[in-house]
């Protein structure tokens, strides 16, 4: 369960370090190259939002062990 959490909150922080950036070569009119580190980060965002998803679902499960 602690994997799944883990691994989620790992693609958030790509997103987050890829927004960043995009938003720096923006700043500097690097339009194309801010461009794509904005779709990295979308697709950070959204595999986040999954792996969020399915550790929210498995928290709420009874293991044994």
């Amino acid at each position: 369960m602690h994997d799944s959490h883990r691994k989620a909150a790992e693609q958030h922080e790509l997103a987050a370090k890829a927004h960043r950036t995009a938003a720096e070569h923006n700043e500097k009119g690097e339009n194309e190259t801010g461009n794509w580190h904005s779709k990295r980060a979308l697709e950070y965002s959204d595999r986040a939002y999954q792996l969020a998803k399915e550790a929210h679902a498995k928290s709420g499960q009874i293991v044994t062990l």
